[in-house]
């Protein structure tokens, strides 16, 4: 499987982005890391219930660019060993994903890269508030994609997740995983958000 994705992100080599300079959008970088193992997993954080951004959500090892950061891959690298301590040595770099932005307008780089099985993470308790990792065969079983709803800025909608031990993998997050799923191992889920009709709902 993980030759699968290094064969499919082959293109797509990890380049150290840098940040633009215009100062009028923030970056941010995230690491989605697969573990070398007979059934990869993907590492995956829970933000802490009383951090201002994203809070109680899932999300990828990750965060801001900051001014010391030589590149966009530092600051995923970075990130990922204050939040988890995952060393950057154990990190193979596999490929930069293209640039997305989230509904936030900050410009996210996502970087793939392999993981040895097994290792022991520590999460940055001012931060998260755990640590989990998800079979990359269980996000590709059909049947296992759900949908839920949230409340957006504009309205509520269902949207697509996955529910797995509690945890619900939804939005910019699932958005990246889907795409690189899509282009490695065949990965077909839609990803609209459909507006729930509370009015027509209480009727």
């Amino acid at each position: 499987m993980l030759e699968l994705i290094r064969s499919g992100l082959s293109h797509l080599s990890p380049e150290p982005r840098q940040p633009l300079t215009d100062g009028l959008i923030r970056e941010a970088a995230v690491l989605i890391a697969l573990t070398r193992a007979a059934d990869p997993s993907v590492v995956l954080i829970k933000r802490a219930e009383h951090v201002s951004s994203h809070s109680g959500q899932v999300a990828f090892p990750g965060g801001m660019w900051e001014p010391g950061d030589e590149s966009l891959l530092h600051t995923a690298l970075r990130e990922s060993q204050e939040e988890i301590a995952l060393p950057p040595q154990q990190v193979e770099l596999i490929a930069s994903l293209p640039v997305q932005a989230t509904r936030f307008n900050v410009r996210v780089s996502p970087y793939v890269g392999f993981i040895p099985e097994g290792l022991q993470f520590i999460p940055e308790e001012s931060e998260l508030d755990s640590i989990f990792q998800v079979p990359l065969s269980f996000l590709l079983e059909a049947g296992n994609a759900a949908t839920t709803e949230f409340s957006l800025h504009d309205g509520r909608y269902e949207v697509p997740c996955y529910f797995y031990q509690g945890y619900c993998i939804w939005g910019f997050t699932l958005h990246l995983l889907v795409d690189m799923l899509s282009q490695t191992l065949g990965l077909n889920l839609p990803l609209e958000y459909r507006p729930v009709d509370l009015a027509g709902r209480k009727s």
